[in-house]
Protein backbone atom coordinates (compact mmCIF):
# COMPACT_ATOMS: atom_id res chain seq x y z
CA UNK A 1 0.00 0.00 0.00
CA UNK A 2 2.70 2.43 0.71
CA UNK A 3 4.79 1.41 -1.99
CA UNK A 4 2.08 2.09 -4.81
CA UNK A 5 1.26 5.41 -3.33
CA UNK A 6 4.98 6.34 -3.17
CA UNK A 7 5.74 5.61 -7.10
CA UNK A 8 2.71 7.95 -7.89
CA UNK A 9 3.57 10.66 -5.88
CA UNK A 10 7.11 10.77 -7.73
CA UNK A 11 7.97 13.60 -10.59
CA UNK A 12 8.01 12.56 -13.88
CA UNK A 13 11.45 13.34 -15.78
CA UNK A 14 11.39 16.16 -18.21
CA UNK A 15 11.38 15.46 -21.98
CA UNK A 16 14.46 15.01 -23.91
CA UNK A 17 16.05 18.19 -25.76
CA UNK A 18 15.29 18.23 -29.40
CA UNK A 19 19.55 18.02 -31.49
CA UNK A 20 20.06 21.39 -32.98
CA UNK A 21 19.30 21.00 -37.29
CA UNK A 22 22.72 20.56 -38.89
CA UNK A 23 24.06 23.43 -40.60
CA UNK A 24 24.21 22.87 -44.90
CA UNK A 25 27.84 22.44 -46.27
CA UNK A 26 29.24 26.17 -47.40
CA UNK A 27 29.07 26.45 -50.97
CA UNK A 28 32.74 26.78 -51.25
CA UNK A 29 33.39 22.92 -50.09
CA UNK A 30 30.97 21.52 -52.89
CA UNK A 31 32.65 23.59 -55.22
CA UNK A 32 35.83 22.10 -54.30
CA UNK A 33 34.50 18.37 -53.84
CA UNK A 34 33.14 19.03 -57.66
CA UNK A 35 36.51 20.03 -58.89
CA UNK A 36 38.61 17.08 -57.58
CA UNK A 37 35.90 14.83 -58.82
CA UNK A 38 36.68 16.77 -62.10
CA UNK A 39 40.32 16.39 -61.82
CA UNK A 40 39.56 12.66 -61.28
CA UNK A 41 37.61 12.36 -64.58
CA UNK A 42 40.25 14.50 -66.37
CA UNK A 43 43.13 11.70 -65.35
CA UNK A 44 41.29 9.16 -65.85
CA UNK A 45 40.14 10.18 -69.37
CA UNK A 46 43.96 11.40 -70.42
CA UNK A 47 45.00 8.07 -69.08
CA UNK A 48 42.67 5.77 -70.81
CA UNK A 49 43.51 7.85 -73.94
CA UNK A 50 46.82 7.70 -73.72
CA UNK A 51 46.60 4.01 -73.14
CA UNK A 52 44.67 4.00 -76.18
CA UNK A 53 46.87 5.51 -78.27
CA UNK A 54 50.15 3.89 -77.11
CA UNK A 55 48.90 0.37 -77.07
CA UNK A 56 45.66 -0.69 -77.31
CA UNK A 57 44.70 1.07 -80.52
CA UNK A 58 46.88 -1.66 -81.78
CA UNK A 59 45.09 -4.57 -81.00
CA UNK A 60 41.39 -6.29 -81.55
CA UNK A 61 39.90 -8.63 -79.26
CA UNK A 62 37.05 -11.03 -79.30
CA UNK A 63 36.13 -13.25 -76.78
CA UNK A 64 33.74 -15.09 -79.13
CA UNK A 65 36.19 -17.83 -79.58
CA UNK A 66 36.67 -21.47 -79.20
CA UNK A 67 38.80 -24.41 -79.71
CA UNK A 68 38.27 -26.53 -83.04
CA UNK A 69 40.03 -28.91 -85.02
CA UNK A 70 40.08 -32.58 -86.69
CA UNK A 71 37.75 -35.33 -85.78
CA UNK A 72 39.15 -38.48 -87.52
CA UNK A 73 36.31 -40.61 -88.22
CA UNK A 74 36.92 -43.89 -87.97
CA UNK A 75 34.56 -46.47 -90.02
CA UNK A 76 34.56 -50.20 -91.11
CA UNK A 77 35.83 -50.77 -94.48
CA UNK A 78 34.54 -54.30 -94.38
CA UNK A 79 30.75 -55.61 -93.07
CA UNK A 80 30.83 -58.10 -89.69
CA UNK A 81 30.27 -58.63 -86.07
CA UNK A 82 32.33 -56.38 -83.47
CA UNK A 83 33.96 -59.49 -81.47
CA UNK A 84 36.30 -56.97 -79.56
CA UNK A 85 36.43 -53.65 -78.17
CA UNK A 86 40.10 -51.84 -77.29
CA UNK A 87 39.58 -48.37 -76.46
CA UNK A 88 36.43 -46.29 -75.32
CA UNK A 89 35.58 -42.57 -75.20
CA UNK A 90 37.78 -40.19 -73.34
CA UNK A 91 40.82 -42.80 -73.33
CA UNK A 92 43.62 -42.06 -75.33
CA UNK A 93 45.01 -43.82 -77.82
CA UNK A 94 49.01 -44.19 -79.84
CA UNK A 95 48.84 -44.11 -83.42
CA UNK A 96 48.25 -47.87 -85.19
CA UNK A 97 46.58 -48.84 -81.61
CA UNK A 98 44.04 -51.64 -82.07
CA UNK A 99 40.59 -49.98 -81.74
CA UNK A 100 38.26 -52.94 -82.72
CA UNK A 101 37.82 -56.13 -83.65
CA UNK A 102 35.63 -57.43 -86.22
CA UNK A 103 34.91 -61.55 -86.47
CA UNK A 104 37.55 -63.22 -89.17
CA UNK A 105 35.77 -66.13 -89.96
CA UNK A 106 34.85 -64.86 -93.17
CA UNK A 107 37.49 -62.98 -94.32
CA UNK A 108 39.79 -66.00 -93.31
CA UNK A 109 38.17 -68.22 -95.65
CA UNK A 110 37.81 -65.95 -98.52
CA UNK A 111 41.76 -65.73 -98.26
CA UNK A 112 41.97 -70.03 -98.38
CA UNK A 113 39.80 -69.94 -101.68
CA UNK A 114 41.59 -67.02 -102.81
CA UNK A 115 45.29 -69.16 -102.63
CA UNK A 116 43.67 -72.00 -103.47
CA UNK A 117 42.48 -70.28 -106.81
CA UNK A 118 46.10 -69.18 -107.18
CA UNK A 119 47.50 -72.12 -106.95
CA UNK A 120 44.96 -73.81 -109.72
CA UNK A 121 46.04 -70.73 -111.97
CA UNK A 122 49.78 -71.26 -112.03
CA UNK A 123 48.99 -75.12 -112.67
CA UNK A 124 46.57 -73.99 -115.27
CA UNK A 125 49.32 -71.68 -116.89
CA UNK A 126 51.79 -74.07 -116.43
CA UNK A 127 50.65 -76.38 -118.48
CA UNK A 128 49.50 -73.94 -120.87
CA UNK A 129 53.76 -73.80 -120.79
CA UNK A 130 54.06 -77.85 -121.15
CA UNK A 131 51.92 -77.78 -123.84
CA UNK A 132 52.87 -75.06 -125.96
CA UNK A 133 56.68 -77.47 -125.70
CA UNK A 134 54.77 -80.67 -126.24
CA UNK A 135 53.28 -79.17 -129.55
CA UNK A 136 56.76 -77.59 -130.54
CA UNK A 137 58.07 -80.92 -130.52
CA UNK A 138 54.76 -82.91 -132.64
CA UNK A 139 55.59 -80.44 -134.99
CA UNK A 140 59.27 -81.20 -135.36
CA UNK A 141 57.79 -84.96 -135.39
CA UNK A 142 55.11 -84.45 -138.11
CA UNK A 143 57.31 -82.07 -140.23
CA UNK A 144 59.83 -85.42 -140.14
CA UNK A 145 57.04 -87.69 -141.18
CA UNK A 146 56.22 -85.17 -143.84
CA UNK A 147 59.45 -85.58 -145.55
CA UNK A 148 59.21 -89.15 -145.50
CA UNK A 149 56.39 -89.61 -146.91
CA UNK A 150 57.24 -87.46 -149.90
CA UNK A 151 60.42 -89.45 -150.37
CA UNK A 152 58.29 -92.24 -150.61
CA UNK A 153 55.79 -91.31 -152.83
CA UNK A 154 58.63 -89.82 -154.86
CA UNK A 155 60.50 -92.77 -155.23
CA UNK A 156 57.17 -94.99 -155.82
CA UNK A 157 56.53 -92.38 -158.85
CA UNK A 158 59.95 -93.79 -160.27
CA UNK A 159 58.77 -97.37 -159.86
CA UNK A 160 55.25 -96.92 -161.50
CA UNK A 161 56.53 -96.05 -164.96
CA UNK A 162 58.68 -99.02 -164.74
CA UNK A 163 55.45 -101.48 -163.77
CA UNK A 164 56.94 -102.16 -160.51
CA UNK A 165 53.95 -100.89 -158.49
CA UNK A 166 50.56 -100.63 -159.25
CA UNK A 167 48.82 -97.07 -159.27
CA UNK A 168 46.54 -98.01 -156.53
CA UNK A 169 50.04 -98.19 -154.05
CA UNK A 170 51.12 -94.83 -155.57
CA UNK A 171 47.70 -93.50 -154.40
CA UNK A 172 47.81 -94.78 -150.55
CA UNK A 173 51.56 -92.80 -150.76
CA UNK A 174 49.55 -89.34 -151.85
CA UNK A 175 46.87 -89.79 -149.03
CA UNK A 176 49.85 -90.34 -146.75
CA UNK A 177 51.19 -87.26 -147.41
CA UNK A 178 47.88 -84.97 -147.26
CA UNK A 179 47.13 -86.82 -143.97
CA UNK A 180 50.49 -85.77 -142.47
CA UNK A 181 50.30 -82.07 -143.77
CA UNK A 182 46.94 -82.10 -142.46
CA UNK A 183 48.06 -83.48 -138.93
CA UNK A 184 51.00 -80.78 -139.61
CA UNK A 185 48.66 -77.98 -139.87
CA UNK A 186 46.21 -78.09 -136.95
CA UNK A 187 49.87 -78.43 -135.14
CA UNK A 188 50.63 -75.38 -135.77
CA UNK A 189 46.97 -73.67 -135.00
CA UNK A 190 47.57 -75.14 -131.67
CA UNK A 191 50.91 -73.79 -131.37
CA UNK A 192 49.84 -70.45 -132.16
CA UNK A 193 46.62 -70.50 -130.16
CA UNK A 194 48.46 -71.29 -127.33
CA UNK A 195 51.46 -69.24 -127.52
CA UNK A 196 48.72 -66.16 -128.27
CA UNK A 197 47.55 -67.11 -124.45
CA UNK A 198 51.71 -67.07 -122.88
CA UNK A 199 53.98 -64.84 -125.41
CA UNK A 200 55.94 -62.35 -123.75
CA UNK A 201 55.15 -63.73 -119.97
CA UNK A 202 56.04 -65.57 -117.48
CA UNK A 203 54.21 -68.21 -115.60
CA UNK A 204 54.38 -65.57 -112.35
CA UNK A 205 53.62 -62.84 -114.99
CA UNK A 206 50.51 -64.74 -116.67
CA UNK A 207 47.39 -62.67 -116.48
CA UNK A 208 45.06 -65.17 -115.40
CA UNK A 209 48.19 -65.65 -112.25
CA UNK A 210 48.09 -61.94 -111.94
CA UNK A 211 44.37 -61.97 -111.39
CA UNK A 212 44.74 -64.64 -108.88
CA UNK A 213 47.64 -62.93 -107.18
CA UNK A 214 45.02 -59.52 -107.38
CA UNK A 215 42.33 -61.78 -105.79
CA UNK A 216 44.49 -62.90 -102.73
CA UNK A 217 45.92 -59.03 -102.15
CA UNK A 218 42.03 -58.49 -102.18
CA UNK A 219 41.02 -60.99 -99.33
CA UNK A 220 43.97 -60.54 -97.26
CA UNK A 221 42.90 -57.02 -97.32
CA UNK A 222 39.65 -57.62 -96.11
CA UNK A 223 41.20 -60.03 -93.38
CA UNK A 224 43.51 -57.21 -92.36
CA UNK A 225 40.63 -54.53 -92.22
CA UNK A 226 38.23 -56.51 -89.48
CA UNK A 227 41.26 -55.21 -87.32
CA UNK A 228 40.89 -51.50 -86.95
CA UNK A 229 43.40 -49.58 -85.47
CA UNK A 230 43.75 -45.95 -85.06
CA UNK A 231 45.20 -43.50 -87.93
CA UNK A 232 46.25 -40.95 -85.31
CA UNK A 233 46.81 -40.33 -81.82
CA UNK A 234 44.61 -38.65 -79.88
CA UNK A 235 41.37 -39.24 -77.67
CA UNK A 236 38.55 -41.30 -78.32
CA UNK A 237 35.10 -39.58 -78.74
CA UNK A 238 31.65 -40.27 -79.81
CA UNK A 239 32.03 -44.40 -79.60
CA UNK A 240 28.44 -45.76 -80.91
CA UNK A 241 29.76 -49.18 -81.59
CA UNK A 242 28.73 -51.74 -79.17
CA UNK A 243 30.51 -55.63 -78.42
CA UNK A 244 28.37 -57.93 -80.54
CA UNK A 245 26.93 -55.14 -82.99
CA UNK A 246 26.58 -56.40 -86.68
CA UNK A 247 28.04 -53.47 -89.05
CA UNK A 248 28.48 -52.20 -92.40
CA UNK A 249 31.14 -51.04 -94.32
CA UNK A 250 31.06 -47.42 -94.17
CA UNK A 251 29.51 -47.41 -90.82
CA UNK A 252 30.54 -44.74 -88.09
CA UNK A 253 32.21 -46.55 -85.18
CA UNK A 254 33.84 -43.06 -83.35
CA UNK A 255 36.28 -40.86 -83.78
CA UNK A 256 39.24 -39.60 -82.61
CA UNK A 257 40.27 -36.09 -81.73
CA UNK A 258 44.23 -35.41 -82.01
CA UNK A 259 44.46 -32.62 -79.32
CA UNK A 260 48.05 -31.73 -80.18
CA UNK A 261 46.98 -30.18 -83.60
CA UNK A 262 44.00 -28.21 -82.53
CA UNK A 263 43.44 -24.48 -83.68
CA UNK A 264 41.28 -21.65 -82.53
CA UNK A 265 38.31 -19.86 -84.60
CA UNK A 266 38.02 -16.48 -83.15
CA UNK A 267 34.89 -14.39 -84.75
CA UNK A 268 35.57 -11.18 -84.92
CA UNK A 269 32.97 -8.34 -86.30
CA UNK A 270 33.19 -7.37 -89.73
CA UNK A 271 34.75 -3.51 -88.15
CA UNK A 272 37.79 -5.48 -86.78
CA UNK A 273 39.17 -6.88 -90.16
CA UNK A 274 40.26 -3.28 -91.76
CA UNK A 275 43.83 -4.20 -90.26
CA UNK A 276 44.09 -8.58 -90.16
CA UNK A 277 46.76 -9.95 -91.88
CA UNK A 278 47.73 -13.50 -92.19
CA UNK A 279 50.93 -13.91 -90.25
CA UNK A 280 50.30 -11.22 -87.25
CA UNK A 281 50.76 -12.63 -84.07
CA UNK A 282 47.85 -13.55 -81.36
CA UNK A 283 48.19 -13.86 -77.56
CA UNK A 284 44.80 -16.10 -76.27
CA UNK A 285 43.53 -17.20 -72.75
CA UNK A 286 41.18 -20.25 -72.25
CA UNK A 287 38.42 -19.82 -69.80
CA UNK A 288 39.80 -23.44 -68.77
CA UNK A 289 43.03 -22.14 -66.95
CA UNK A 290 41.70 -18.32 -66.68
CA UNK A 291 44.68 -16.17 -66.55
CA UNK A 292 47.31 -18.45 -65.73
CA UNK A 293 47.90 -19.79 -69.27
CA UNK A 294 48.87 -17.50 -71.96
CA UNK A 295 49.13 -18.93 -75.86
CA UNK A 296 50.90 -17.41 -78.50
CA UNK A 297 49.24 -17.80 -81.84
CA UNK A 298 49.80 -17.01 -85.41
CA UNK A 299 46.72 -15.70 -87.49
CA UNK A 300 46.91 -17.84 -90.67
CA UNK A 301 43.51 -17.01 -92.61
CA UNK A 302 40.06 -15.41 -92.86
CA UNK A 303 36.81 -17.16 -93.67
CA UNK A 304 35.72 -16.88 -97.13
CA UNK A 305 32.13 -15.66 -95.61
CA UNK A 306 30.85 -14.64 -92.77
CA UNK A 307 28.86 -16.99 -89.93
CA UNK A 308 25.45 -16.41 -91.75
CA UNK A 309 26.55 -16.86 -95.49
CA UNK A 310 27.62 -20.48 -94.69
CA UNK A 311 24.47 -21.35 -91.92
CA UNK A 312 22.25 -23.81 -92.59
CA UNK A 313 19.24 -21.41 -93.64
CA UNK A 314 21.15 -18.32 -95.12
CA UNK A 315 19.26 -15.09 -93.60
CA UNK A 316 17.10 -13.57 -96.44
CA UNK A 317 18.16 -9.81 -96.51
CA UNK A 318 16.44 -8.47 -99.37
CA UNK A 319 12.57 -8.17 -97.84
CA UNK A 320 10.89 -5.00 -95.90
CA UNK A 321 11.71 -5.38 -92.75
CA UNK A 322 15.40 -5.79 -93.08
CA UNK A 323 17.76 -4.52 -89.58
CA UNK A 324 21.26 -4.20 -90.65
CA UNK A 325 23.13 -6.26 -87.98
CA UNK A 326 27.24 -6.99 -87.82
CA UNK A 327 28.45 -9.55 -89.06
CA UNK A 328 31.11 -12.14 -87.61
CA UNK A 329 33.86 -13.41 -89.42
CA UNK A 330 35.54 -16.45 -88.91
CA UNK A 331 39.74 -16.11 -88.27
CA UNK A 332 42.04 -19.44 -88.09
CA UNK A 333 44.37 -18.68 -85.36
CA UNK A 334 47.39 -21.56 -85.12
CA UNK A 335 48.49 -22.23 -81.86
CA UNK A 336 52.18 -23.33 -80.66
CA UNK A 337 52.61 -27.12 -80.32
CA UNK A 338 54.65 -27.26 -77.47
CA UNK A 339 52.35 -24.60 -75.29
CA UNK A 340 49.35 -27.25 -76.55
CA UNK A 341 51.36 -30.15 -75.26
CA UNK A 342 52.29 -27.78 -71.40
CA UNK A 343 47.97 -26.85 -71.32
CA UNK A 344 46.23 -29.39 -73.51
CA UNK A 345 43.02 -27.98 -74.92
CA UNK A 346 39.51 -29.60 -75.95
CA UNK A 347 37.47 -28.45 -78.80
CA UNK A 348 34.83 -26.60 -78.15
CA UNK A 349 36.51 -24.43 -75.41
CA UNK A 350 35.64 -20.68 -74.91
CA UNK A 351 39.01 -18.58 -75.50
CA UNK A 352 39.58 -14.99 -75.72
CA UNK A 353 42.13 -13.85 -78.51
CA UNK A 354 43.65 -10.60 -79.32
CA UNK A 355 45.35 -9.74 -82.25
CA UNK A 356 48.47 -7.19 -82.88
CA UNK A 357 47.18 -5.61 -85.64
CA UNK A 358 50.67 -3.28 -86.14
CA UNK A 359 52.28 -5.22 -88.95
CA UNK A 360 49.84 -5.07 -92.09
CA UNK A 361 52.40 -6.10 -94.68
CA UNK A 362 51.11 -9.91 -94.30
CA UNK A 363 48.72 -11.12 -97.09
CA UNK A 364 45.08 -11.19 -96.76
CA UNK A 365 44.59 -14.43 -98.00
CA UNK A 366 46.68 -17.16 -96.81
CA UNK A 367 48.83 -18.06 -99.80
CA UNK A 368 50.25 -21.20 -98.02
CA UNK A 369 49.21 -24.20 -97.52
CA UNK A 370 47.86 -26.13 -94.08
CA UNK A 371 50.91 -25.90 -91.75
CA UNK A 372 49.94 -28.65 -89.53
CA UNK A 373 49.60 -31.08 -91.66
CA UNK A 374 46.50 -33.61 -91.27
CA UNK A 375 47.72 -36.84 -90.02
CA UNK A 376 47.31 -39.63 -92.75
CA UNK A 377 46.66 -42.94 -91.92
CA UNK A 378 49.70 -45.95 -93.21
CA UNK A 379 48.07 -47.72 -96.58
CA UNK A 380 47.38 -51.44 -96.35
CA UNK A 381 47.63 -52.27 -99.97
CA UNK A 382 51.77 -53.92 -99.50
CA UNK A 383 52.51 -56.44 -96.67
CA UNK A 384 56.26 -58.27 -97.09
CA UNK A 385 54.26 -61.72 -95.48
CA UNK A 386 51.49 -61.47 -97.63
CA UNK A 387 54.40 -61.10 -100.91
CA UNK A 388 56.34 -64.09 -99.45
CA UNK A 389 53.30 -66.33 -98.65
CA UNK A 390 51.70 -65.91 -103.01
CA UNK A 391 55.81 -66.46 -103.57
CA UNK A 392 55.38 -69.49 -101.71
CA UNK A 393 52.14 -70.73 -103.52
CA UNK A 394 54.10 -69.53 -107.07
CA UNK A 395 57.13 -72.06 -106.00
CA UNK A 396 55.00 -74.75 -104.51
CA UNK A 397 53.00 -74.91 -107.54
CA UNK A 398 55.58 -74.54 -110.06
CA UNK A 399 57.72 -76.99 -108.67
CA UNK A 400 60.93 -74.77 -108.67
CA UNK A 401 63.96 -74.51 -106.23
CA UNK A 402 63.02 -73.12 -102.77
CA UNK A 403 64.43 -69.99 -103.33
CA UNK A 404 61.85 -68.03 -104.76
CA UNK A 405 63.59 -64.04 -103.85
CA UNK A 406 63.65 -62.99 -107.47
CA UNK A 407 59.52 -63.95 -107.36
CA UNK A 408 58.83 -62.29 -104.11
CA UNK A 409 60.79 -59.35 -105.80
CA UNK A 410 58.83 -59.08 -108.75
CA UNK A 411 55.34 -59.46 -106.48
CA UNK A 412 56.86 -56.30 -104.09
CA UNK A 413 57.10 -53.95 -107.06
Amino acid sequence: MNDSTSHADAPTAPPPAAAPPIAPPAKSTRRRNFKVLAVVVALCAVGYAGYWYAYARHFESTDDSYVDGDVVQITAEVPGTVIQLHADDTQFVARDQPLLELDPADAEVAVSNAEATLARAVRSVRALFAQADQLRAEIRDREVEFGQAAQDHERRLGLLSDGAISREELQHTQDKITEVRAMLTAAQEQLHETTAQIDGTTIPTHPQVLAAIAAVRDSSLALRRSRITAPVAGVVARRSVQIGQRVAAGTPLMGIVPLDSVWVDANFKEVQLRDMRVGQPVKLRADMYGGSAVYHGKLVGLSAGSGTAFALLPAQNASGNWIKIVQRLPVRIALDPNELRAHPLRIGLSVTASVDIRDTSGPLVSEQVRQVPIPSQASLSKDPEEDARIAQIIRENLALPKDASKIAANLSR
